[in-house]
């Protein structure tokens, strides 16, 4: 007799199984999160046993307990592995999706994008980058919201607790269909082990950014940004990128994408990382040219590299920090260095210490989480005393984002600027993005082709070049620059082979450019030249994410550690035609050091979601520039005056600029 096995579409309106699934085996061929330190007591690790046990009927709750206890021990959280289902997890063709609510199917496929294993960093424990940055906590919550996003029809929302589907609840056609928010924590409870603490108990979870809010895209989204600015670093220090070298390090969720953004602007790329399965990851799937091991093949292939002026990524598997200290030895020059790893998770596996395996360090992590620190933090010493004997020499460097200057700083190493309240080298937002970018409006904008086919993404990049071509013979002088770079990028996106998951795309593009090009999306909808898209961005953007030392770090009236802007973000969003909105605590740079925000939209091709975009999407992008704009940054005061002329209902309070020599003789 011939044994059936349910389809997918059964498995996803099943939710979770009245019958217990077989238990599945840990496999090693897997990129796994590194277990988490233990942190609960007796009585905590009790509570997360029921915390977990409230999904599963009764009569399961005897099997469970016993294998849940054994996940807690030995990989510090409860992933009911069990759970995870046996179909391949990527993102299908939206019409293979059940569901009532095309928006909701939308947001199934987008889901799984974030969980494909040619996408996610460890797929198992539905982390897709960062070490931390999950989708869910647990197989159950994935199941559960399957089941929900299937059932629910247009006048329903789906309201998401840290991973967690509270349920649906009456709303209207207009209302986002999905609202996210991840890592809400009292202020007071933001400390990295409140993170441990709380997500072990399954009570929350560190969504990222575009993890949790189900709008990644693979390591695509972050070339883009990369991309530009290596460019700008190199405008910046005068240099063409021919025969320069960038160094930097991380290859994995997001920094996985800096070989290839070297690559695209012309450099040769050193980048370091330690875990030899991702490296091998990104080298399989051509995101660098080459593979070294060893310290001396190294120098010598970067020499020759340079002799030549080649455009090559070089990936070493080993510590970044031997390789700033090696080429000091060495005295090769760096042109532009940066530092990619997840330190926003440093005691977690976002940054491995010089001088110890992988392995072993992936041991003591777990085992002796101290000494782990400790050794964290004599490497961020070395690392800083390496930079700074090459910044002497005349390496530009700049912190990317990962807090590797706001840890390098409390690791005690020589990291601060003479007044000793700034840090020595720059952020990259403050530097290079914020004024060149951000300022004017510009920032990640995104968009999927739901109907998986690459034909359709062809038809959009078609589509959004032309517009931004339109658009750019009218542009003032001051965005020239910005709309010629993402020209280039966009007419060579398909030779650049960028889609990993989903047939997704991003540029950079300013209030103009997104509502023309997703007007232009949605007409081409309407008239049947292509299928269904869903728009987003990162949360790296305009206005959406407040960061001191990041996204915000070029604000200079104080209101850097405000979180104002992240908040009207995501509330104007959802009243204005979002499809999904989300906020979270966290982000690249760690667990209460930033608050984010995101959206999602589903274009259908009718009048309800040409003015549904407008309207977003105008906010979406004026909201931030106008805060820039208050803070005094020339370029977005020239910016949201000009949407003034644009938008006659859109009034700003603009700022009135002191002269400085009065202040000095008050």
């Amino acid at each position: 007799m011939q044994t059936t096995h349910p389809s997918f579409k059964d498995q996803i309106l099943e939710g979770i199984p009245d019958i217990l699934p077989e238990p599945k085996p840990y496999d090693a061929s897997i990129n796994h999160a590194p277990k988490r330190k233990s942190i609960l007591s007796t009585e905590e690790e009790k509570l997360a046993l029921r915390n977990a046990l409230r999904y599963f009927d009764k009569k399961d709750h005897k099997t469970l307990a016993q294998e849940f206890k054994h996940e807690l021990v030995t990989y510090g959280r409860i992933y009911m592995y069990r759970l995870r289902p046996d179909y391949r997890m990527y993102a299908r063709p939206i019409s293979e999706y059940p569901a009532k609510s095309k928006q909701a199917a939308a947001i199934m496929l987008m889901i799984q994008n974030n969980l494909d294993y040619a996408v996610a960093q460890h797929p198992h424990e539905l982390i897709t980058y960062g070490g931390n940055g999950a989708v869910f906590s647990n197989w159950a919550q994935y199941r559960l919201t399957m089941k929900y996003l299937a059932e629910m029809n247009d006048e329903q929302t789906l309201v998401m607790y840290s991973g967690h589907p509270m349920g649906l609840f009456p709303s209207h056609k207009e209302a986002p269909r999905v609202v996210v928010t991840n890592g809400m924590m009292i202020p007071n409870y933001s400390q990295p082990d409140d993170w441990e603490k709380f997500n072990a108990l399954g009570v929350t979870q560190y969504g990222q950014m575009t993890a949790g809010s189900y709008m990644y895209i693979g390591p695509q989204g972050i070339v883009h940004g990369t991309t530009i600015t290596v460019l700008n670093g190199f405008r910046k220090i005068k240099k063409d990128p021919k025969g320069h070298l960038f160094v930097t390090s991380g290859l994995g969720g997001m920094s996985g994408a800096q070989p290839k953004a070297g690559n695209i602007a012309g450099c040769i790329t050193v980048c370091a990382e330690v875990n030899p399965k991702i490296t091998q990851v990104r080298l399989d799937q051509g995101w660098i040219d080459e593979k070294i091991t060893d310290l001396n093949q190294l120098v010598n292939r970067v020499n020759q590299a340079k002799a030549n002026k080649e455009t090559v990524s070089l990936a070493y598997l080993g510590n970044v920090v031997d390789v700033w200290e090696k080429f000091d030895e060495a005295n090769i020059h760096i042109d532009l260095g940066s530092d990619q790893t997840s330190l926003h998770n440093p005691w977690a596996g976002g940054y491995y210490p010089v001088g110890i395996s992988f392995e072993e360090a992936n041991n003591m992590m777990a085992n002796n989480p101290e000494r782990f620190k400790t050794n964290v933090q004599n490497s961020l010493k070395r690392h800083t005393n390496a930079i700074n004997k090459h910044t002497a020499k005349g390496t530009y460097f700049f912190d990317y984002g990962n807090a590797f200057l706001l840890e390098a700083s409390r690791a005690g190493a020589d990291i601060m600027a003479e007044n000793g309240i700034d840090f020595r080298y720059p952020s990259y937002v403050q530097d290079i993005m914020g004024p060149m970018c951000f300022d004017y409006g510009f920032g990640p904008f995104r968009w999927v082709c739901a109907s998986g086919k690459p034909e359709d993404l062809a038809k959009t990049d078609e589509i959004a070049s032309k517009v931004l071509e339109d658009i750019k013979q009218n542009s003032p002088e001051e965005i020239q620059q910005q709309m010629a770079d993402n020209i280039q990028w966009i007419k060579g996106a398909q030779e650049n082979k960028l889609v990993v998951g989903s047939q997704a795309r991003i540029l950079y593009a300013d209030a103009e450019g997104r509502m023309k090009i997703a007007e232009a999306f949605n007409k081409a909808i309407s008239n049947g030249e292509i299928e269904t898209v869903v728009l987003g961005r990162d949360h790296h953007d305009v206005s959406g994410t407040d960061s001191p030392y990041r996204e915000t770090s070029n604000i200079y009236d104080g209101s850097r550690f405000t979180a104002d802007m992240a908040i009207q973000n995501v509330i104007g969003d959802s009243f204005r035609g979002a499809t999904w909105v989300s906020i979270h605590n966290g982000g690249g740079v760690g667990w209460g050091e930033v608050i984010n925000g995101g959206f999602g939209m589903v274009l259908d091709g009718s009048k309800e979601a040409s003015k549904r975009l407008k309207q977003m999407l105008f906010w979406d992008v004026n909201n931030g520039i106008s805060r820039r704009s208050w803070a005094r940054n020339d370029g977005a005061v020239f910016a949201i005056k000009r949407a003034m002329e644009i938008e006659p209902n859109l009034k700003v309070t603009l700022p009135n600029f002191v002269d400085d020599s009065l202040l000095d003789n008050v």
